[in-house]
């Protein structure tokens, strides 16, 4: 089994360690990469975290991107009312030595957070959402419904890789690709891009395995014959259902 993986080329090692484990081949094609933004506000706003009630982590890669802009830590912190949405943005944190106030108990996404009795209460509370360029709104817009105020701080932002593709675009021709992960919207619209329109047929009757059902309204959109989504967001649950719409449990 030759088992695409689309992840940003930091985040991709556990992936593909687990796929190889199953006694299958990670092809390797970041269509995701993830960069730090330089912006003289995040020094501002990493200086008054103390005023925050809420401070909210929207993923590992905010977590790391944050601590990179303030020399690798962030004392303020330790004195607010942390976030995280996910399991991962959990570990990241507590890894940098920071606790956590709150983490959705089942679904880990915007939706689960919003679900939980703290966010419901946060009326004429300051919440800051820490996260990457251009991402959803639906947590800020549903916060200031709710009649908080919000503000962001984006620490990083997405751009599509310079990679060369000739390797897939082969097994791709070849029929040698057995399945294809997906993490984000971005990484399958980029996916779709940096093969070619082409080609396009060739990918989309290629099982697919996604993470979130709104991916998977995504690669409807596209045109994908073959959607399988994860029961969580992590390594160990796309490996999970990669067997299962393989065929091989």
């Amino acid at each position: 089994m030759n088992i695409l993986v689309t992840r940003p080329r930091h985040q991709a090692d556990l992936l593909c360690h687990l796929i190889e484990q199953q006694g299958w081949f990670p092809v390797r094609f970041p269509t995701l990469e993830i960069v730090a933004v330089e912006n003289n506000k995040i020094s501002q706003q990493l200086d008054r975290l103390d005023q925050y009630d809420w401070v909210i982590f929207i993923s590992a890669n905010a977590v790391n991107f944050a601590l990179r802009a303030n020399d690798g830590k962030i004392d303020k912190l330790k004195n607010t009312a942390i976030v995280a949405v996910g399991k991962a943005t959990e570990k990241a944190l507590l890894r940098a030595g920071l606790s956590v106030d709150l983490v959705p108990e089942s679904s880990f996404n915007t939706e689960g957070l919003l679900a939980t009795e703290e966010m419901n209460h946060v009326n004429r509370k300051c919440c800051l959402i820490i996260r990457g360029k251009g991402g959803r709104e639906v947590l800020a817009n549903s916060l200031q419904e709710r009649g908080a105020t919000v503000e962001y701080m984006e620490v990083y932002t997405r751009v599509v890789p310079v990679c060369n593709n000739s390797s897939v675009v082969d097994m791709l021709q070849q029929g040698k690709l057995d399945a294809i992960t997906i993490t984000s919207g971005e990484a399958l619209k980029n996916l779709l891009s940096m093969i070619g329109e082409e080609l396009h047929d060739s990918l989309q009757a290629i099982p697919i395995i996604v993470i979130s059902s709104r991916i998977k309204a995504l690669a409807e959109q596209y045109k994908f014959k073959h959607i399988a989504v994860t029961e969580k967001p992590g390594d160990t649950a796309i490996i999970k259902t990669a067997k299962l719409s393989l065929g091989t449990q």
